[in-house]
């Protein structure tokens, strides 16, 4: 399909390809969610350890309020939604759409229960389906696409909570699951020199980019070098054997508060057994590998280490200029750039509007990918984004100098 030219085939046929497209992509995407959750028991559907992990039950729910709440209901006349009460429990934070249920109490909701849940996944899967084949509104691609790609962030979301959950129960259960794989060890790290200039960043293209990746502009770079591997856990382990985190002079100021209050020695899932690190992995808990790229590591750890070595860590566009030099996607990379908007960034006035800007505060970005990121989901320009403290995401380090 994808080597026939479209202007070869007439305006209906080409509407019918699209839509037969979205149908087997929206399918598709729908089970994968699904088969995330296949290894979990009941019991683990329910749990939210912090405020940050959603229940996997709740994340089911959300992804198929979404289609529901933004295709469905506006766009599909004479759609009856599957439980009125729902809005309520799946809306994330569109405050454009209505009250919602606080993160914090989504593990308190023993109802609706699991089953439940996957009723409702069939119920609007179903009515997706139906309305897929109707005569879809060209103007409605951008919005059924963005209901992909969210649909597609959640199961990497899912993985992280799922091992955040599974990695807080005492007895390290293994997901059972080859999500999380063996790495290859990492080669030795070169410098990759970057020429002083002036050069382009953000989204160029016809095709679906998120908002925050607009506009594209130009930036001005110092020369800069930028390393060719991610650190290693070994490379980790150095600096927290040479008193990395009972050293204030590394750490921001609000970093050191972190340290202190959670007494952190390692980064999130390792333990000390027996004069042996271990680590928790989605395959249970093992050895650390000390050639595989550390993860678990937020922007404080990240900053601090870099600091510790004598050297920084990346801005976002030195990375995006740079990319092409080095291999990535194994982790999240931890830059130095708070997540900001681009010159002429713009939001939506509905409630798609409140997908990314609603955030550019308080938040560094991340750029890449992960071994969790939904396969083809992420690109050079991508904009990811966490808040400091956070250690749950599948995150790493590159240095820059």
């Amino acid at each position: 399909m994808s080597n026939i030219s479209s202007e070869l085939i007439p305006q209906e046929k080409r509407e019918i390809l699209k839509n037969q497209m979205f149908q087997e992509r929206f399918q598709s995407i729908r089970q994968k969610t699904e088969s995330i959750c296949q290894p979990l028991e009941i019991e683990d559907y329910v749990v939210q350890p912090i405020a940050d992990v959603s229940p996997p039950k709740w994340h089911l729910g959300h992804t198929t309020w979404f289609f529901e709440t933004m295709i469905l209901v506006p766009h599909f006349p004479g759609y009856a939604v599957f439980d009125a009460n729902y809005n309520f429990i799946f809306n994330s934070y569109y405050e454009s759409v209505g009250a919602r249920v606080i993160r914090t109490d989504r593990g308190n909701l023993s109802r609706p229960s699991v089953q439940n849940v996957y009723h409702y996944r069939k119920y609007v899967d179903e009515a997706m389906q139906i309305f897929l084949q109707t005569e879809v509104p060209s103007e409605l691609a951008p919005l059924l696409e963005l209901g992909l790609l969210h649909e597609q962030q959640h199961p990497e979301l899912l993985l992280t909570d799922i091992k955040y959950i599974l990695g807080n129960n005492p007895l390290f259960p293994p997901y059972q699951n080859e999500a999380e794989i063996a790495t290859t060890p990492v080669s030795a790290s070169k410098w990759i020199a970057m020429d002083e200039g002036v050069y382009e960043i953000g989204f160029q293209g016809d095709e679906f980019c998120f908002d925050n990746e607009l506009n594209r502009h130009k930036v001005y770079l110092n020369a800069y070098q930028i390393a060719s591997e991610l650190v290693t856990n070994q490379e980790y382990l150095e600096f927290m054997k040479d008193g990395g985190y009972e050293n204030f002079r590394h750490w921001h100021s609000e970093a050191w508060d972190w340290v202190q209050k959670n007494q952190s020695k390692a980064p999130m899932y390792w333990y000390y057994i027996e004069n042996q690190w271990f680590n928790y992995t989605l395959n249970g808990l093992q050895l650390v590998d000390l050639n595989a790229p550390v993860t678990h590591i937020n922007f404080y750890e990240a900053f601090a280490f870099a600091s510790w070595s004598g050297k920084r860590l990346p801005t976002e566009a030195e990375w995006e200029v740079a990319q092409g030099q080095f291999d990535w996607g194994s982790r999240w990379e931890w830059t130095q750039s708070a997540y900001l908007p681009y010159p002429g960034f713009t939001k939506a006035d509905d409630a798609t509007g409140e997908y990314n800007g609603k955030f550019m505060v308080n938040q560094m970005v991340l750029r890449g990918a992960s071994v969790a990121t939904a396969e083809n989901h992420s690109r050079p320009t991508y904009r990811n984004f966490f808040q400091t403290n956070l250690q749950w995401q599948f995150t790493g380090i590159r240095l820059a100098q």
